[in-house]
C-alpha cells in the first residue's frame, strides 16, 4: 500500500511538472510578427488596425493565435536597420514592413526570414523583388502607385489653378523614393510649362522655413511628396498651408481629413489591409517567392471643400471633381 502511494504520489508530482512544461511549449508555439514601420506609432494607429483586420479574415488573431511586436520611429528613418536587426534575432515567423525605408532595413536584415511589404516605391526599380509575378527570394506584397502619379497631380494643380506659373514639391530628402520622385515632378511641370522649386525637409522644425520659402519664391501652390515621415507629420503641415493660405496637394486623404486641400493617390489603409492578408497567407505556409505582388489600382481624388472655399477655390474644386470622375 505504502509502494502503490509512492507511485502514485511520483505520477502526479510528474504530471504538475509535466503540465506547466506543456503549456509553456504551446505558448512557444504562437507565431510572432515583427512589424516594422516607417510612421510614428501615433500616426500609424489606423493602418495598424487594417492591418491586423486582414489577418484576422485568414485566422490570425493579436493575442489569441498570434503575437505582434510592433516597431514604429519616432523621427527620423535612421534607428530602422537596428530595430529590423532585433526583429531577426527575436527569430519572429515573418517581418511586415512598411514604407520603404522599412522595406529596405528588413530586406538587409535578413535573406531568409519571410517580409511582407507595403510600399509606395516601386518593387522592382528598388530590387525589393525579382519580378511581380515570381518574386523568388523571401520578400513579397503590396504596391501602392503613390510614387508615380506626379503627372496627374500636377494636372489637378493646373485644373485648380489655371494661371498657376510655379509649383513648390516638398520631398524628404532622406527617403530612398526622393530622388526618382523629384525627377517625375520635375518632368510633369515640364510637359505642363510649369516652373518648379524643389524644397526639403528633414525635421519638423524645417516646415516653417519651407513655407517661407514658397512665400518668397511666390509658389502658387505646393505639392507634399509621398513619404512616410511627412505623412505622419500631416496635421502640422495642414495648419501652416491653412495659414499662410497656400493652395496644397497632398498623396493620401488623411491630409484631407485633417483639414487639407485635395489628396490623390491610393487608399493606404487598404493597402495594410491586404498587407494583412499576405502575412495571414505566409503564415498559412505560403512560400513568398511563389506569392505575386498585388498592385493597389484603386485610387481616389478627395477635397475638402471647406478648405477650398476658404481658399477661393471651390468652383475650381468642383470642376476638377467632375473632370476626374469623367477620365
Amino acid at each position: 500500500m505504502l509502494n502503490m502511494r509512492r507511485r502514485e504520489f511520483i505520477t502526479l508530482l510528474g504530471g504538475a511538472v509535466a503540465w506547466p512544461l506543456a503549456a509553456r511549449a504551446q505558448q512557444a508555439a504562437v507565431p510572432v510578427i515583427g512589424y516594422l514601420s516607417s510612421l510614428t506609432q501615433a500616426d500609424s494607429v489606423h493602418f495598424d488596425a487594417a492591418f491586423r483586420r486582414g489577418l484576422s479574415e485568414m485566422g490570425y488573431v493579436e493575442g489569441r493565435n498570434i503575437s505582434i511586436e510592433y516597431r514604429w520611429i519616432t523621427d527620423r528613418y535612421t534607428p530602422l536597420p537596428a530595430m529590423a536587426a532585433d526583429l531577426v534575432q527575436r527569430k519572429v515567423a515573418m517581418i511586415g514592413a512598411f514604407g520603404p525605408p522599412a522595406v529596405l532595413a528588413a530586406k538587409a536584415a535578413t535573406p531568409t526570414i519571410p517580409i511582407v511589404f507595403v510600399t509606395g516605391a516601386d518593387p522592382i526599380k528598388f530590387c525589393f523583388v525579382a519580378s511581380f509575378n515570381r518574386p523568388g527570394g523571401n520578400v513579397t506584397g503590396i504596391w501602392m502607385v503613390s510614387t508615380v502619379l506626379a503627372q496627374k497631380r500636377m494636372q489637378l494643380i493646373s485644373e485648380l489653378l489655371p494661371r498657376a506659373e510655379r509649383i513648390a514639391v516638398l520631398i524628404n530628402p532622406t527617403s530612398p523614393v526622393a530622388e526618382p520622385q523629384t525627377r517625375d515632378a520635375q518632368a510633369a511641370a515640364d510637359a505642363l510649362g510649369l516652373k518648379l522649386s524643389v524644397l526639403s525637409a528633414v525635421t519638423e522644425t524645417d516646415f516653417d522655413q519651407v513655407f517661407a520659402t514658397v512665400l518668397q519664391q511666390r509658389a502658387d501652390a505646393l505639392f507634399v511628396s509621398a513619404d512616410p515621415f511627412l505623412s505622419s507629420r500631416r496635421e502640422h503641415l495642414v495648419a501652416l498651408a491653412s495659414r499662410h493660405a497656400i493652395p496644397t496637394l497632398y498623396e493620401i486623404r488623411e491630409f484631407v481629413e485633417a483639414g487639407g486641400l485635395m489628396s490623390y493617390g491610393t487608399v493606404l489603409r487598404e493597402a495594410y489591409y491586404k498587407g494583412g492578408i499576405y502575412a495571414g497567407r505566409i503564415l498559412h505556409g505560403v512560400n513568398p517567392a511563389d506569392l505575386p505582388v498585388e498592385q493597389v489600382n484603386k485610387l481616389e481624388l478627395v477635397i475638402n471643400l471647406k478648405t477650398a472655399k476658404a481658399l477661393g477655390l471651390q468652383n475650381s474644386g468642383q470642376t476638377a471633381c467632375a473632370r476626374r470622375r469623367g477620365d
